[in-house]
């Protein structure tokens, strides 16, 4: 059976086309359109994964949603009816949407998939429920024979957390939290009182933590407003939250401002203004909540499914730091957080589900690179377009050529073969860049990404070398904040945070044979078998995913030199 799993609609749209249990193809929708966290209906991404598959708009039996519309609009009604008068703006701007497109969402779907291959036809479309999906997409990349699986996100249909068993393929969702009560809306409203973008910067607030002080008396006073004001935390992980002191259940905005102001006694800070200190003890003191309520959630799942082994998904599980606590807190011997964990890993997870569901199985373990790769003629098509001399050269020869460009302080866009799926730039389309020096840091955010200074960046590490240098042996998706150790952090002073802190991805031959290879040079060279890894793009742009895509954001920002495969382009 031929499945076309599809996330649209919310934000981060994507397709994934699976061929009896296999995952063929993947790809997320903004990195052909180069709108990020693009939530149109994913045409570019599904016409990739067909032609990628060698196979017609025919040899498709069924299409996945990655979630139950229906169930979803009736919590959107129920919401407003409940709130009501409040929210008359976002009611106002949100039924027509789904009176138009939404409702009916087989006419929508059908309509855009016939537009798409040019006629008509009556698809088989299924609808999954959407912390399921998420739930598989874990579960089944996973490799484990059983486990117990945490869906943590903003809100799905009605679920904002859910404890699910799963055991032999199967899942049984065994406990829910449901709106308002969320963990990733509680989130987000300070992601929006810290004058970040929500759905888009939560990231940020992480990143921002460390440099709050949790031993400070204004942050312990944070904390304290938070679960006295706030939410109410339960032994179990289960939250309330105050629903006096949020409007995202029935206005446009997440907070009231004015409100928050006085509540914390600082001011609201908008986006571009100067960040206070005040804000990174904000920051750090929601961090800190977060992981307390994740950490309950992790012991909850283990009393309620003793397993080895725990999956954590949904879109708090792209929260590295306290990912990275639930794996040092040895609750589960195990655990896997896959590398689309947010709604872009949703058309996956539904389309595997749904293999399951329909007697086709799924494939144990399922590779990342899973998007486009690009024959020699289109990148040297691409490279002439742009007027560019360019080098061929052999893996054998380029491997230390580009490790000693690296140990000499050259910047590297580094882009080879299949694109990643997920928001993670596992080495296929990353820059790359000498770990040692703090100043690295400090260069790469300023002249090539241009971002915030604050930003901390990921070292990529031999996966036999891991244990050396930091309190991990296995992360290869880039999921888990651990700490670097005391003796080595000085050594890799460009992929330490302020906390001592890194969110480290292991690489071994099989995974990533490339990038394994080019670590191995790079460490024959400067015995550091570690460098920065971050994602191919500058900020507010997808990472790149043609070599046109590449080649402009090389052009236009302070990379030193540019590797497609084995072409090489010096500036």
């Amino acid at each position: 059976m031929t499945i076309l799993g599809i996330s649209a609609y919310y934000h981060d749209s994507s397709a994934a086309l699976v061929v009896d249990g296999v995952v063929v193809a993947a790809a997320c929708e903004e990195r052909f359109s180069r709108m990020k966290h693009d939530k149109s209906f994913p045409s570019k991404a599904i016409s990739f994964c067909i032609d990628s598959a060698g196979i017609d708009f025919l040899h498709i039996d069924y299409v996945v949603f990655y979630e139950k519309p229906l169930v979803k609009f009736e919590r959107i009604l129920s919401t407003h009816i409940h709130y009501a008068p409040k929210g008359y703006a976002s009611f106002i701007k949100a039924i027509p949407v789904w009176l138009k497109d939404r409702l009916n969402m087989t006419k929508t779907i059908s309509g855009a998939l016939n537009e798409l291959c040019g006629s008509k036809r009556n698809w088989d479309i299924r609808y999954v429920d959407h912390h399921l999906s998420h739930a598989a997409m874990a579960y089944y990349t996973s490799g484990y024979p059983d486990a117990a699986i945490l869906v943590i996100d903003a809100v799905g249909e009605n679920a904002t957390t859910s404890i699910v068993k799963a055991d032999n393929g199967n899942m049984n969702i065994i406990k829910q939290q449901h709106f308002p009560h969320s963990i990733g809306l509680l989130y987000s409203a300070f992601t929006y009182f810290l004058g970040f973008e929500v759905n888009s910067d939560e990231y940020k607030v992480m990143g921002l933590a460390p440099y709050g002080s949790l031993e400070d008396e204004q942050t312990i006073r944070f904390v304290q407003t938070i679960e006295s004001q706030l939410v109410n935390i339960a032994e179990d992980g289960s939250i309330v939250i105050n629903p006096k002191r949020f409007t995202f259940m029935h206005a446009m905005k997440m907070v009231n401002v004015k409100q928050w102001e006085q509540l914390f006694e600082i001011p609201h800070r908008k986006k571009g203004d100067p960040i206070l200190q005040s804000h990174k003890n904000l920051a750090a003191a929601i961090q800190s909540v977060t992981e307390k309520i994740i950490l309950r959630l992790v012991n909850h799942a283990k009393q309620l499914i003793p397993s080895d082994y725990l999956c954590i998904s949904g879109g708090c599980a792209l929260n590295c730091s306290a990912m990275g606590k639930a794996k040092n807190s040895r609750i589960f011997q195990h655990i896997h957080v896959p590398f689309a964990p947010g709604d872009d890993g949703g058309a996956m997870g539904a389309a595997l589900l749904f293999s399951q569901m329909i007697g086709d199985g799924y494939e144990g373990v399922t590779s990342p690179y899973t998007g486009p790769d690009y024959p020699d003629n289109e990148i040297i098509d691409a490279l002439t377009k742009f007027s560019l001399s360019y080098q061929p050269s052999g893996y054998a020869r380029l491997y230390p050529k580009v490790a000693t460009w690296l140990s000499q302080g050259k910047i590297i866009g580094w882009f080879q073969g299949k694109m990643e799926f997920g928001p993670r730039a596992l080495g296929n389309r990353s820059i790359l860049a000498d770990p040692r020096g703090a100043g690295m840091k400090n260069k790469v955010n300023s002249l090539i990404k241009f971002r915030e200074e604050f930003r901390p960046f990921a070292p990529v590490v031999l996966e036999e070398c891991a244990s050396e240098y930091f309190n991990i042996d296995h992360s290869p998706y880039m999921m888990f904040a651990t700490h670097v150790h005391p003796g080595v952090k000085d050594k890799l002073a460009a992929v330490t945070h302020i906390d001592r802190s890194a969110r480290v991805q292991t690489v071994n031959r099989e995974e990533n044979a490339h990038l394994y290879n080019l670590l191995l040079s790079y460490k024959d060279i400067t015995q550091c078998p570690v460098l920065l890894n971050t994602s191919f793009n500058v900020m507010g742009e997808p990472i790149v995913c043609t070599p046109e895509d590449a080649i402009q954001t090389f052009l236009n920002s302070g990379m030193d030199i540019l590797i497609i495969n084995n072409y090489i382009v010096e500036k």
